[in-house]
Formats: C-alpha cells, sequence, structure tokens
C-alpha cells in the first residue's frame, strides 16, 4: 500500500471565506501514484473546515449567512468561551455545522466525486496561516 501526506497553507485575509481546493488535492492524488483507494482531507485547526459542496457563488453566500445566523459573531459576549479573552466561540461552532475532514474514494488515479461536487476549505476565523491535511492511501 501507498501512503502519500502533504499539508496545504491558507491565509485568509478575513475573518471568514471559501476556498475551492479541489485542484490542489487533485495534484496530491497524481504525485501519490495512488490508483485506487482514498483521499482524506481534514483541517488542522479547531475554527476552520474541509466540506464538500457546489461551486457556486450564490450557494457560498447562502452558507454565509445561514452560518451567521446560527452562530452570530457578534455580540461577542454572549459566549462563554470569549471570556478567554478570545473573540472566536461563533467560529468553532462554525466549523462543528460544516465539519473537520472529507474522504473521496479514488478510482483510477482519479477523485471519484458525484456531479457538482468540489472540495473547499472553510475559514471562520482567518487572518493568520493555517492548514490542511491531505492523506493519500491505496494501491
Amino acid at each position: 500500500m501507498k501512503s502519500y501526506r502533504k499539508e496545504l497553507w491558507f491565509e485568509i485575509p478575513t475573518r471568514r471565506g471559501f476556498v475551492n481546493i479541489t485542484r490542489q488535492v487533485e495534484d496530491c492524488v497524481r504525485a501519490s501514484g495512488v490508483r485506487e483507494g482514498l483521499a482524506l482531507v481534514n483541517a488542522m485547526h479547531i475554527t476552520a473546515s474541509v466540506f464538500i459542496n457546489d461551486d457556486e457563488s450564490g450557494l457560498h453566500q447562502d452558507f454565509e449567512r445561514w452560518l451567521e445566523g446560527l452562530a452570530p459573531h457578534e455580540p461577542i459576549s454572549v459566549y462563554l468561551h470569549n471570556r478567554t479573552g478570545e473573540d472566536n466561540a461563533d467560529a468553532h461552532l462554525k466549523r462543528t455545522i460544516m465539519g473537520r475532514e472529507v474522504v473521496v474514494a479514488i478510482t483510477n488515479g482519479r477523485l471519484d466525486f458525484g456531479p457538482w461536487e468540489q472540495i473547499f476549505y472553510g475559514e471562520f476565523d482567518g487572518r493568520r496561516r493555517k492548514r490542511v491535511l491531505v492523506k493519500v492511501i491505496g494501491e
């Protein structure tokens, strides 16, 4: 069995944002030489997410509005976590909703997606460097 590991680094200049990372993950699959297996892609920070969905700007705006409605950033005083001096309790909650990782099958050396599926990095407390782990295993 082959195993390949790579870290992707991001620094989103705003508090929140979504980045399509499908091409970078596809590059990792090619570099791994795996023809049949699995690709794990996970955010290595507790205020960021990796998820699969459609690459459509209206949908991303809907995510932003929906998440802000579920866990608004302000007022920061409503969150017990923020009593530690942080202001990112909402980012922890948003990450929990959007998920930590995805696993995608690899078939014939390619990510085996359904229609319109793409992989995204979701940032909920940006303005600093964060990483995503890509781990590819298989034959």
